[in-house]
């Protein structure tokens, strides 16, 4: 590995590459905006990519005209432009991400990479983001790297030799950090109610944000649960420290967290740096729904944009305005389900923060569905929870209604109403 300027780590990039970007906590920033800086000289370079941090100036004029951005997860630094002609969005499980890199549908010429300083053996560490990461250096051409002691040593397998990389910059400063917000009183009602589903022994999977925080402190009384997910943040360490999570029960890695990437506060980081308990992983391995199903009482707490009477579920657009992603959702939606004791659930609020329901009678023109209507289960808001499974349409309705806001009832029974012919069962 040579080590050299960021300007001269980037010339490796030719006109006509396909170039992947890390990303989350790890997106390699000062490599991906020096590479920008050369658009005058470079065409049609693609880049592939899930979720960055970053201000993302490929998608940004005139940088634009020089980079095409072909994204397996949209990000709010890129949610605008993947809904332009000047980018766009992949529909993929996190789990088959790899595929297709070592499938050679995307084979991938330039790999860029934010590292740790090599160990004593030669071994850099890809940090808290291994999830795609680690098939992408497997496979890649090439690779460069920006090597960054602020960058955690993670256990696992995500590791590339300094033999393997082609060029690299050194930087310093801390990761991308996302502290905790304030909780607020309708997250700690959905938290109450979906901690009544979690049992002692229980494997979790959970994502970041208010709610999956709320769910976490609302089980300081539960007992040997266990962590396997595609990600964690700082909601778990309260539990690891009280020994709630020990892991101790668990199939798949007993006693370790088991994820393939982490995002959150400095504290976090701190505490996954060389420590054996974390377990990182590629998203092939995490989110592969065989190796979910074999741990305990999997219960994948998910999210949604809106749901209807029938239980279908939209995660990831707004109509036809692509938000997010599919991601990992249905890896440890039908995991979860298919696990001994395992409970799949989406975890709600009723209403958005404009006062609209998410619970709708039909999901919107152009909406995509992230999870159909026959993998889920339970679904909770601030004013209840219900489980779907084996219930018909109608009585799927009459469930869902009864947790959605008092203000928009009415309206849903009288959709039901006309759906359903004027018959509704009652649950």
């Amino acid at each position: 590995m040579k080590i050299t300027s960021v300007e001269e780590v980037v010339k490796i990039v030719k006109s006509g590459d396909r170039v992947f970007l890390q990303g989350a906590a790890m997106t390699p920033n000062e490599l991906i905006d020096a590479l920008c800086e050369r658009h005058q000289e470079l065409e049609n370079v693609e880049l592939i990519s899930i979720h960055t941090e970053g201000g993302a100036k490929y998608t940004q004029e005139p940088y634009s005209n020089a980079f095409r951005l072909n994204s397996c997860f949209v990000g709010g630094n890129v949610r605008k432009s993947v809904n332009t002609l000047k980018a766009d969005y992949i529909p993929i499980f996190l789990s088959e991400i790899h595929r297709l890199f070592y499938e050679g549908v995307f084979p991938l010429d330039v790999v860029v990479v934010q590292v740790s300083p090599p160990d004593i053996h030669g071994y850099c560490s890809l940090g808290v983001s291994v999830d795609v990461a680690l098939p992408a250096v497997r496979s890649g051409k090439k690779i460069i790297a920006q090597i960054n002691p602020y960058v955690p040593r993670t256990h696992g397998t995500g590791i590339v030799h300094v033999d393997d990389i082609t060029l690299a910059c050194e930087v310093n400063r801390p990761i991308h950090e996302h502290e905790p917000q304030p909780i607020s009183e309708t997250d700690h009602k959905i938290g109450r109610n979906v901690a009544t589903l979690i049992e002692d022994g229980a494997t979790l999977q959970m994502g970041i944000g208010n709610i999956p925080d709320a769910v976490l402190t609302n089980l300081t009384n539960h007992k040997d649960l266990g962590i396997h997910t595609e990600m964690f943040s700082d909601g778990v360490l309260p539990l690891l420290k009280s020994g709630v999570i020990t892991g101790k029960l668990k199939a798949v890695k007993r006693g370790k967290i088991v994820s393939c990437f982490a995002v959150g506060s400095r504290k976090l980081y701190d505490f996954i740096h060389d420590n054996p308990i974390c377990d990182f992983r590629d998203a092939a391995y995490t989110n592969d729904g065989a190796r979910i199903r074999r741990n305990p009482k999997v219960t994948a707490i998910n999210s949604a944009i809106e749901i209807d009477l029938t239980g279908q579920v939209c995660a990831d657009t707004i109509g036809s305005y692509q938000f997010s992603g599919v991601g990992g959702q249905m890896d440890f939606i039908r995991g979860a389900a298919l696990s001994k004791g395992g409970k799949p659930i989406f975890a709600i609020s009723s209403v958005t923060k404009k006062g609209v329901s998410k619970i709708v009678p039909f999901l919107k023109p152009g909406a995509g569905v992230t999870t159909t209507r026959a993998h889920v289960h339970y679904v909770a808001t601030e004013y209840g929870m219900v489980n779907l499974f084996g219930k018909n349409l109608k009585q799927r309705a009459r469930a869902l209604i009864s947790i959605a806001h008092p203000d928009h009832k009415e309206m849903l029974e009288k959709a039901a109403f006309e759906r359903f012919n004027g018959s509704l069962i009652k649950s």
